[in-house]
């Protein structure tokens, strides 16, 4: 990264952005509680003003969070095109993404009795689609996707400590998530692994009571034909991508592994894919999305 004159670093910067509704709120008095300078609602183009008032400060303000609202002028093209003008000067430049199901942002919209800001004289849901539809280039370009949809605020607070609560951006970090197809795909998953062609524990009766994080049947199912190349092939794969993020300045990733409920199969692959990746210098957090749902 590039020294300003003083021979200092330049502050890094964290775009928070995403759905309305979806927490970007909560997730920046996360950052602020790191002590981060967090400024709301700031158009994208007055990003790299704000990192150089920054700048000035020598050090004091070494970490600056910028929520960035849809409503911002030009918000797609603008906020796309600053960020890559700030990475283009050595600036640690990252995108978070705050994601919603549809059902989950009616939810959070009516218990508040506010109308959505892109809804118009038309429904709730038309402002979530319009929403939805804008911010669709810069959700594909997100450093990091966050779904809420079954977080409450102390989670996904937590969610953001978690990816932030280092101060230093020493290695990586991946977040493992173990999940049902039963109960719908992760939607922040970078990768998804499909674990449903192994024999199901849930059809034997010693093993059924228990969950993937139990040693018979994480033994049982790592025991099955396909399961150990299964877990080499992706190793290999996660190795390629993981170098690919880096090079390009992406410092997260989230692989989601699926069975059929989210219990027995997905959580031992997800726990091997964890201790693999931990094997290879990523920080790494697994957690298991439905375990506990049947």
């Amino acid at each position: 990264m590039a020294n300003n004159l003083d021979g200092e670093l330049p502050p890094e910067i964290v775009v928070i952005t995403g759905m309305s509704g979806a927490g970007r709120s909560t997730a920046a008095r996360a950052l602020e509680d790191l002590d981060w300078f967090v400024v709301d609602n700031l158009p994208p183009g007055l990003l790299p003003t704000m990192i150089d008032l920054a700048g000035r400060t020598h050090g004091a303000v070494p970490r600056v969070a910028a929520v960035v609202d849809v409503r911002s002028m030009a918000f797609t093209e603008d906020l796309l095109s600053t960020v890559e003008q700030l990475r283009k000067r050595g600036i640690m430049a990252r995108v978070v993404f705050l994601e919603a199901s549809d059902d989950a942002l009616v939810r959070r919209f009516e218990s508040v009795r506010r109308p959505h800001p892109l809804q118009g004289d038309g429904r709730l849901t038309d402002g979530i689609s319009r929403e939805r539809e804008t911010l669709r280039a810069i959700r594909g370009e997100a450093d990091l996707v966050i779904d809420t949809s079954q977080l409450n605020v102390h989670q996904l607070k937590a969610k953001v400590i978690g990816f932030f609560g280092e101060t230093e951006e020493a290695r990586p970090r991946a977040n493992v998530v173990s999940f049902g197809y039963k109960h719908g795909l992760p939607v922040d998953a970078d990768l998804v692994l499909d674990c449903r062609f192994l024999p199901n524990p849930h059809w034997v009766p010693e093993l059924r009571p228990m969950s993937g994080r139990d040693a018979p049947v994480r033994e049982y199912v790592l025991a099955q034909n396909g399961a150990k190349e299964m877990l080499d092939a992706y190793t290999e794969v996660l190795r390629l991508i993981i170098a690919g993020y880096q090079r390009e300045g992406k410092h997260y990733m989230t692989l989601a592994v699926g069975c059929t409920g989210g219990k027995h199969r997905s959580v031992a692959m997800a726990e091997r894919f964890g201790e693999r990746l931990r094997e290879q210098g990523l920080d790494v957090n697994v957690v298991h999305r439905d375990l506990g749902w049947e």
